[in-house]
């Protein structure tokens, strides 16, 4: 099975501390990686992490606060200082595109390779970027300034060749995509062999959901039904569960809810409120509700399965 992870780049919310970045992750699908939000210290965070800048494809902005964006003009620029040649995809709210223009004119007037801005629709579910591999979905979501999240879906592939079958009934290699592609095989005495006993089910597919900033959304679990990881905030613990309500955000516990409604594989939270030194009081509170849950920690990577 091809490697599906999360790399954990920040998990800290606005304020800066010492203990946390600011909102960054990269998820890794077949060889290609594609960042989410990119706060301040994300290209160290790459850095630390080991993460190929070369093969980065795309950045999903999710929302327009800058813990969320403003380490991109700088990246960017690093990324021309190594002499990329790669066109380099970035999806935000049109909003970002005047700021955008200006940054690229002032900070990056020779840049040898193309920066391409796709604006998206915050308020809308639609799938915004595919491939070969795997479409990126909008999911919509309730912050302060428009926000969505992004659901990542692998692609089937294709099943798997029994070898010992393909010997047995000597069957040339050039069948072989014939096969995969849901073909049988005629033997020369005439029988047929049906492509069932030819092939093994292909693993079926995964899903990444990342829920940026957002209040609690009793709807949210019907967009990531049946996610086989997903990211939500949660910023604020039952303590401070006004405090949320105020600045549209969630608690843990409000995640975990997601998380069990959803009935997802696993739950990863993060955007801690700066006020908390010992995150696993969050932690206890969203396992409470839904046991698999997990904190994210920079440098952390978690698999998608």
């Amino acid at each position: 099975m091809e490697p599906f992870k999360v790399h954990i780049l920040g998990c800290g919310s606005a304020l800066p501390t010492t203990r946390h970045n600011a909102s960054s992750q990269v998820v890794e699908l077949r060889g290609k990686l594609f960042m989410i939000d990119c706060g301040e210290g994300t290209q160290i965070a790459m850095r630390r992490s080991r993460i190929s800048f070369a093969n980065l494809q795309a950045v999903f902005i999710s929302h327009l606060h800058g813990d969320h964006c403003l380490g991109l003009i700088g990246m960017i620029s690093t990324f021309g200082l190594l002499g990329r040649t790669q066109k380099l995809h970035v999806y935000a709210h049109p909003n970002l595109t005047p700021l955008f223009e200006k940054q690229m004119e002032m900070f990056c007037p020779n840049l040898e390779y193309e920066v391409e801005l796709h604006p998206i629709d915050p308020a809308h579910q639609k799938i915004i970027y595919e491939d070969k591999s795997l479409t990126v979905e909008t999911i919509p979501l309730d912050h302060r300034v428009a926000c969505c999240g992004f659901l990542f879906r692998e692609k089937p592939t294709l099943p798997h060749i029994r070898r010992e079958m393909i010997d047995f009934y000597r069957i040339p290699v050039s069948q072989i995509n014939n096969i995969k592609n849901g073909a049988s095989w005629t033997t020369e005495e005439g029988e047929l062999v049906p492509n069932e006993r030819l092939t093994r089910p292909a693993e079926p597919p995964r899903s990444y959901a990342y829920c940026s900033d957002t209040r609690y959304l009793p709807h949210l679990h019907e967009i990531v039904k049946g996610v086989d990881l997903l990211y939500h905030e949660a910023t604020y613990g039952d303590d401070r569960t006004d405090k949320a309500g105020v600045y549209f955000h969630s608690t843990a516990r409000q995640a975990a809810q997601v998380a069990r409604d959803a009935n997802a594989g696993h739950l990863i939270i993060g955007h801690y409120s700066a006020r908390y030194e010992d995150e696993s009081v969050l932690l206890n509170q969203a396992r409470e509700v839904f046991e698999k849950t997990d904190l994210t920690d920079e440098q952390v990577v978690f698999d998608v399965k």
